[in-house]
Parts: structure tokens; sequence; C-alpha cells
């Protein structure tokens, strides 16, 4: 399916006051209704987004959630079948991959085996016929900007490490000078203590370039460290946008909460005189809300955020159970307590872990203001 449009207004770049016409600053890169139909399936459904200068974005979603999909639009390797995508106002949705200013990072990384770190890196600009001097001078630049040893510049790229050749691919993207980099998961096969040397290493690298960062992962970790924004995709649409902190306190729906980390959720009702329960008639204490007497939501509790309680409390909610089992998380502990058929999460710092041990009789609690409401 395809559909035939005109090339949309550009976009206003001027605004107007009483004294002067002063500029606005449009999105480098802008999304409007952007769709991709295989058969009688939509694998990206109706995405608005802009995606401002100098920004570091990452999309996670589940897979097939149309992430993948979603990142090939943008760096031209499909076309959208309906709506548009510009780039600093340019309608680019047929635009060949070659001919946009952007840059692709791949999960493979897609190194000439049997070329040297500096010749992968100096790869663009032969193509584009700049002197050999100049080329490596510039070679040069780029691995101080991604850390590589200057005698490296004559090492085989396959005689690197993983994180070496993740250097090289980047500094190869940053010869390119492109306005906007994408990325491809391209931290997935790492091992944990490499990846996450990376992530910071990208996040300064993105702070250190000014460039504009569109990056793709499952990883929730690797979205949080780095983003400036993190869009969350289900079923071909982008279902919240935000900052991290954003999308981890203030989730627009239960997908996006249960996605973003272990959670403890509630399915409570408002009963007729107003207050609320769960579904075994126990009253719940909830921030106030604006549903009527009938409806549903749902209640959640992020484990940091419930704790143990002991003596007198005046925790707004509280239930009794058993510890099941107990998990080091490093610098944290996590508690499984068993309530009748239901199961919850506790987490503590070690520092502050209560001693206790699997088969004690403990109480837990949260205040309603520290839950996060859903709709049901």
């Amino acid at each position: 399916m395809s559909l035939a449009m005109s090339s949309p207004t550009p976009p206003d770049d001027t605004r107007k006051t009483d004294d002067a016409v002063l500029p606005v600053t449009a999105p480098v890169l802008q999304l409007v209704g952007v769709r991709k139909i295989f058969g009688d399936l939509a694998a990206v459904d109706g995405i608005n987004v802009d995606i401002k200068e100098g920004e570091f974005v990452t999309i996670v979603g589940p897979s097939g959630s149309g992430k993948t999909t979603l990142l090939r639009m943008l760096a031209g390797m499909e076309s959208p079948s309906e709506g548009y995508i510009t780039l600093r106002g340019e309608l680019i949705n047929d635009m060949p991959a070659d001919k946009r200013p952007t840059c692709l990072v791949f999960q493979s990384l897609a190194l000439f085996p049997h070329k040297t770190v500096g010749e992968n890196i100096e790869f663009p600009l032969k193509v584009r016929k700049m002197p050999a001097a100049e080329r490596k001078a510039r070679a040069l630049e780029l691995m101080r900007l991604v850390r590589l040893p200057e005698h490296y510049y004559s090492k085989n790229v396959m005689r690197c490490s993983g994180g070496e050749k993740q250097r090289v691919a980047l500094a190869r993207a940053f010869a390119y000078d492109p306005d906007v980099l994408f990325f491809d998961e391209p931290l997935s096969a790492l091992d944990y203590k490499l990846k996450k040397a990376l992530e910071k290493e990208l996040k300064d690298l993105h702070r250190e370039s000014g460039k504009t960062f569109v990056y793709i992962t499952h990883s929730l970790e690797e979205a949080m460290v780095m983003s400036d924004r993190v869009g969350v995709m289900s079923r071909g649409r982008l279902v919240q946008i935000g900052t991290p902190e954003e999308i981890y306190t203030k989730p627009a729906t239960r997908f996006v909460a249960e996605f973003f980390g272990e959670l403890n959720s509630f399915d409570v009702r408002r009963d007729s005189q107003g207050g609320w329960i769960l579904d075994d008639g126990r009253p719940i204490v909830v921030a106030p809300t604006g549903e009527a007497i009938g409806d549903t939501v749902t209640v959640i509790v992020r484990p940091e955020i419930m704790r143990f309680v002991t003596g007198p409390s005046t925790a707004d909610n509280l239930i009794t159970g058993k510890i099941y089992n107990e998990y080091s998380l490093g610098s944290r502990m996590q508690y499984q307590v068993h309530a009748g058929d239901k199961v919850y999460l506790v987490e503590a710092a070690r520092a502050a872990a209560p001693g206790l041990s699997s088969g004690d009789n403990v109480t837990i609690g949260w205040d309603a203001r520290d839950a996060i409401v859903v709709g049901g």
C-alpha cells in the first residue's frame, strides 16, 4: 500500500512579535503520521515525533514492536507507506540512504576486515576524494575522540577487541560528518562490563560532539543511562516519549510501567462510598484521582518504594506475609514476599537491609503518594 502525497508545507521558521521577527528553532528530524505497511500488517502505525538538534533519543520496545522498521525508514532503507519524514525541513521520504546527511552504526558494525583501523575510518573521506594527508590527520583526530590509541592507526581491524571495533565503527560514522547518527543496537553483542563502559563513553561522546543521536535498543538499562528522551513502542505505535525519569516515575500505561522494571501492581475499583477496594474486597488508600464510582485503575508500587514495617506505622497501606526468598543485587537486596496467593517484591540498600531471611513473617507497606496510578 502506498499513499500519493504532495510535499508538506515547510516548517514555519519565524514567529512575529510586536518588535521583531524572531527565528524559531525547527526540529532537526520530524515524523508526522508515519506508517509502514507490509500486506495487512502496520509495522509502524502513525508515529508523530520531533527530535531536537543535539538530542540523544532512544527508542525501545519488545521484539516486533516496530522499532527496527522505524529506524530503517529514518536511515533511508525503507520508505514510509504514509506520512512524512523531514530533515531540517526537507522531505526525505524517498531520499536514498547514501544521499542523506545521516549515518547508521549497525549492530554488526560492517567494518572492512582486510583493512587497518585507519583505512576503515578514512573510507568515507576517501570516497569524497580528500587528500591522503588530510585523511590521516582527520582519522587520528577521530581516534582521539573515541579514545583509540594513535598507534592503532596501522593495526588490522580484525586484531582489535570487540570494544575497540565498536570505537572504530563510531569513528568511521563521525568521518561522514552526519547531521544525525542512527544506532541499531550496537552494544548488544558485548559482555556486561564492556557494555557498561561503552554506555558511558557513548554519552560522553554525544556531549563532546554535539551531534544528534537516535538509538534503537531492547535494553532498558542502555536507554535509561544514555538518553535525553526515551520513546517506548508497542505494536507499531509510540505509546510514550519523555525523559528517563518521566518514563520511570510517570508511565502513561500499564504496559510502559511493566516494561520499565519490576513492580508490584494492584487492580482496584472505586466503591460506592468513593473509596478504593482490591479484588478481594480489602480497602486500599489511593492518591486522589478523577475516576467515578465503579471505575477501575491499576496501582503500581516499585520494589524500592515498598518497605518493611516494624512496630507502629503511619504507612497508608499495609500487607502481612512471609519472605519466600531473597536475592542479592550487588549494592541492594531484593526480597520476595508471599501474602496469600499474591507475590510482592521489596528492595532495600544492602547497608540498610533489615537482616531478614526466608520464612520470616513480615509486614510491608507504602504510602499512597508514592504509588503510580494508571488507567485500568
